[in-house]
């Protein structure tokens, strides 16, 4: 089997799972497994922001999300703590399932290895590959999902959190999100948090 035969394998392997979301989201005007959409937009951002990504974060940000119906945020205390400690078990779970899944196609140990330390945003700001994972993510979240975010939250919150996400991203992370189209109000509340 050739490198890139075990790449397709493993995004297909990645996306059966991910078809397996009970989940839906409509977009295009077709209903879609809400994580095999994610999976797909994640790559279709990374080939925008890095073209010649390497294998390992190609892996990765199809794999960003993988399965995260299994562990809903409702099964963690509602509050920052709960909130943290989900994001940290999502981590480690989505490794190891990721990691199942590339054994399965056939991938070696070290590129398993290196996926999962993406996945688990190991020396994020330090390591170029899991800053880009994270700006991919970023900006899927700000394209695609914001909007409907914004309508369940009020301003402050979600001028911090913008806040949050901006300080999380490169420059070239950045750039790509401000070429984005928003709805004014959305649009508005970046530039409030971008502003203060």
């Amino acid at each position: 089997m050739s490198s890139e035969e075990r790449f397709e394998l493993a995004v297909g392997l990645f996306d059966e799972a991910n078809a397996e979301d009970p989940r839906r989201e409509t977009f295009a005007g077709r209903e879609h497994p809400k994580e095999l959409l994610y999976g797909q937009r994640m790559s279709t951002w990374l080939e925008r922001i890095e073209p010649g990504a390497p294998e390992a974060v190609r892996l990765a940000v199809r794999a960003q999300h993988i399965c995260r119906w299994k562990v809903p945020r409702s099964s963690y205390p509602m509050n920052r703590p709960g909130y943290r400690a989900w994001r940290s078990h999502l981590g480690k779970f989505h490794a190891e399932t990721a990691g199942a899944i590339l054994r399965e196609a056939g991938y070696d140990g070290e590129t398993i290895a290196r996926v999962q330390s993406l996945l688990r945003k190991e020396r994020l700001k330090t390591d170029p590959d899991c800053q880009l994972l994270e700006d991919v993510a970023c900006v899927v979240f700000l394209e695609f999902y914001f909007e409907d975010f914004r309508q369940e939250h009020d301003e402050p919150k979600l001028v911090n959190i913008i806040r949050r996400t901006w300080s999380k991203m490169s420059e070239k992370g950045h750039a790509a999100a401000l070429k984005l189209k928003m709805s004014p109000r959305a649009r508005a509340i970046v530039e409030k948090a971008l502003a203060e």
